[in-house]
Formats: C-alpha cells, sequence, structure tokens
C-alpha cells in the first residue's frame, strides 16, 4: 500500500471551481500512474481522471471530460484535481489512488492504493 493523503473538499455552490490536491509518501511518485475517482452516497465508485508517470498522457471519465483536470507534479510527490463548473451530482467522497503499470486506464478496478478520501458537497 502506498500511502496517500488527499485534501481540499469542501461544501461549494454549482458552478464554483475546486481545486483537491493528493500528497504521495515515498520515493517511487514517479514511477505511479495516478487517478482520481468519487463515489458518492449508494452508488459505486466511478472513474474521473487519470494522469501517466510523466505527465504527458492523461484520461477522462466522460461525466467530467470538458470539466475537469488533472495534474501532477513530481518533484513534490502530488497530483491535483482542478474542477470547475461544479454541479450537485458532483457531490461524493473524491479519492486518489495509484497504479503501479503504465498506461491510464479508466476502469476503478485498474487502481491498487487509495486514499481515506476528502469529501465535496456541491449546493444547487
Amino acid at each position: 500500500q502506498v500511502p496517500l493523503v488527499e485534501s481540499g473538499g469542501g461544501l461549494v455552490q454549482a458552478g464554483d471551481s475546486l481545486t483537491l490536491s493528493c500528497a504521495v509518501s515515498g520515493q517511487a511518485f514517479s514511477m505511479y500512474t495516478m487517478a482520481w475517482l468519487r463515489q458518492a452516497a449508494g452508488k459505486e465508485r466511478e472513474f474521473l481522471a487519470a494522469i501517466s508517470r510523466g505527465g504527458t498522457v492523461t484520461s477522462y471519465g466522460d461525466s467530467v471530460l470538458g470539466r475537469f483536470a488533472i495534474s501532477r507534479d513530481n518533484a513534490k510527490n502530488a497530483v491535483y484535481l482542478q474542477m470547475n463548473s461544479l454541479k450537485p451530482e458532483d457531490t461524493a467522497v473524491y479519492y486518489c489512488a495509484v497504479r503501479n503499470s503504465g498506461g491510464v486506464p479508466t476502469t476503478p478496478a485498474d487502481y491498487a492504493s487509495w486514499g481515506r478520501g476528502t469529501q465535496v458537497t456541491v449546493s444547487s
């Protein structure tokens, strides 16, 4: 398991923006594909975005394409999720996750270690 700590969640209004951060412990951060996923109450975990080891390749889930942007800073062992035009249906617990091998798959099962999550609540 890779220690991950998400932060930046909170209560916002529809249309607002929010940036989530994920700090990753250890020396191997640049070897990981990183992803953001979320889970709303009563729903399955949903893939949102992934970014390759070097940050040059990304993938997005259909529900956030064009509104969310994933980025990473390998010097800081951190990955970010910029969320724009937030909607009430974006309300969920947001998790970052690690993939030890390459590629930017879009299935939650392709990611191993998970953080504890950060709550994002979007009011209408």
